[in-house]
């Protein structure tokens, strides 16, 4: 095959591709973690296929939000802790904290005890002995393989959720239905239903996103050169920038949501269809990839789940890192450093981890926590999404880079709704 073959071409064209996805991808795939997984898998199987619409809905809030953090980031050359630090009171700024590290400590730990029930699916060795083995797996790649390596390693443990879309695709499935409920929603004001949207919310705009993104963008501007040391000095951009930024953050929103539709398909196609509503185990919602799987479902669940983890637990982790560290104003602190350069950054992402690994020594079932802590995050990150919008609509902090009216409308939606459904959710 000669250089100008078409299919050279191609084939080269997509290595491109794959390696200029960067923050905005890593954080569309790492939303789909273990919680996110149980959470729409727990959907098909309690709602088949009637909210599907949930997928299609949340994309714009989804991207409009993300985009605000990613943008936030780029423009300022700080993370979006350093940025309330610097403009915002202490109070403010603390209780954004306090929010993100309670939620991003037990989705720390609602997905390691997803990762250790799943490998427990084919390794029969007790749970304690598999989720000190998974919180070790993690530290270590956390702390000592560099940034650049995991970044690119990490997008393509996002290729694993490839396998819902395969089993959605050949289980037989009642498209008609399936395009009626993704156009039309189907809702009922129940509290079951409430609180599934509540989760499904929470899952999908979650507070930990919000902060890693930013805090990456920044950490691409240094590996780049364009910013000399994270949240110190004006980093170098252009329009181009922010287009480039945009359409990541666009790419791995569109590929979250289409891993979301098709779990939720699947599992309304597999788990609903034959009478298993309520998830609390591995096994049971392993059975979904059951028709592309057979007698590997249990494997190829546990690779699916462990790899989302991997990608995940980092993502949660080192967004709680971000932003204590430029809480407390480590001004030489993040991936781009290595450990013996940034001590502290790496010591708060080892007490999140271990924080989350001391959650699981509960009587909760591991998919159940899933689940609540989806809801939790669902009612945290109302108010942060309102702090975002505040920074992307401030011109002293944006320049001319503030929202346009299309993101200001979104994140006041968003936020609004959310409000709504968690308030409901008590309620009734």
């Amino acid at each position: 095959m000669t250089p100008q073959d078409p299919r050279h071409r191609r084939r080269r064209s997509a290595r491109g591709w794959l390696r200029a996805l960067g923050p905005g991808f890593i954080t569309g795939a790492s939303d789909d973690d273990p919680s996110g997984i149980g959470t729409y898998a727990q959907t098909g199987a309690q709602f088949g296929y009637t909210q599907l619409w949930t997928a299609l809905f949340t994309l714009p809030f989804m991207i409009a939000v993300q985009e605000m953090c990613g943008r936030i980031g780029l423009v300022t050359g700080k993370g979006l802790a350093g940025v309330i630090r610097k403009y915002y009171s202490k109070r403010i700024l603390w209780v954004a904290l306090t929010l993100l590290l309670v939620a991003n400590t037990i989705n720390i730990g609602a997905d390691l005890g997803a990762m250790a029930a799943s490998l427990q699916l084919i390794i029969g060795l007790p749970f304690p002995v598999l989720i000190l083995a998974m919180t070790i797996l993690t530290l270590v790649l956390e702390v000592f393989v560099s940034y650049k390596t995991y970044a690119n390693v990490l997008k393509y443990f996002a290729l694993t959720l490839l396998a819902y879309v395969l089993t959605g695709l050949l289980t037989r499935q009642d498209w008609s239905m399936v395009l009626l409920h993704t156009f039309i929603p189907h809702f009922s004001f129940n509290r079951e239903q409430i609180q599934n949207i509540v989760a499904l919310l929470g899952t999908t705009i979650s507070p930990y996103l919000f902060f890693w993104q930013a805090g990456e963008e920044v950490e691409e501007e240094v590996a780049e050169g364009r910013l000399r040391v994270m949240g110190r000095g004006k980093p170098r951009f252009g329009v181009g920038d922010i287009r480039t930024m945009q359409n990541d953050t666009v790419a791995g929103m569109v590929f979250s949501n289409l891993i979301t539709f098709f779990i939720i398909v699947t599992a309304a196609s597999t788990l609903y269809r034959s009478g298993v509503t309520q998830i609390d185990t591995a096994a049971q919602a392993a059975e979904a990839l059951r028709p592309l799987a057979g007698n590997a479902t249990s494997v190829l669940f546990a690779l699916g789940v462990i790899g989302t983890g991997l990608l995940a637990v980092p993502v949660l982790a080192g967004s709680a890192s971000y932003a204590l560290s430029e809480a407390l104003g480590w001004r030489r602190e993040g991936l781009y450093r290595t450990f013996a350069q940034a001590h502290g950054f790496y010591g708060i992402i080892t007490i999140a981890t271990l924080a989350g690994l001391a959650i699981n020594f509960t009587n909760v079932p591991p998919f159940r926590f899933l689940y609540d802590t989806a809801m939790l995050n669902g009612i945290v990150a109302p108010p942060l999404i309102i702090l975002i919008l505040l920074i992307a609509r401030n011109r002293r902090i944006m320049g001319q880079y503030v929202n346009s009216r299309l993101s200001t409308v979104l994140g006041i939606a968003i936020a609004a709704i959310m409000v709504l459904c968690a308030v409901l959710m008590f309620v009734l």
